[in-house]
């Protein structure tokens, strides 16, 4: 039913908690994972207008850091046997997110309801609700 799994992290620990329910459904079936992670366009042109140090370097910090995450979690889900498809995009999460779900043929995405700032969340949304009202697949908000 869901072969194809949408899986948008920001690596909070409701995001990790989701890789659960996600194991749940490569017991009905489920084949497929695509793990992605936004880098928050709106945070980097923050870092790039005011930090002290080098703008590229501290983005490429930030780059390593999501590999690193993103193959502890790839490795995780290949130890069940889902194949495990990785990406990292710099943009807006929501719209990213969405971008990936038309291109990938997704048939469900699971996702936390609560990502690392929930100050940036109460003032413009979560990323979740964004996403279970303009996306087409079904969603599974996994909370905290």
């Amino acid at each position: 039913m869901f072969k194809n799994i949408l899986y948008p992290t920001d690596f909070s620990d409701v995001s990790k908690k989701a890789i659960d329910y996600i194991k749940q459904l490569r017991e009905g079936g489920s084949e497929t994972v695509i793990v992605l992670h936004i880098i928050n366009e709106r945070g980097m042109r923050a870092i790039e207008r005011y930090a002290t140090g080098n703008s590229l370097e501290i983005e490429q910090r930030i780059m390593d850091e999501a590999k690193q995450e993103l193959k502890i979690i790839e490795d995780d889900l290949k130890k069940i046997g889902f194949k495990v498809k990785t990406m990292i995009r710099r943009g807006v999460p929501f719209l990213e997110i969405l971008k990936v779900e038309e291109k990938e043929n997704i048939s469900v995405i699971v996702i936390g309801s609560h990502g690392k700032s929930n100050l940036e969340e109460m003032f413009l949304g979560a990323v979740s609700e964004k996403v279970s009202r303009k996306c087409k697949s079904p969603v599974l908000i996994v909370k905290r």
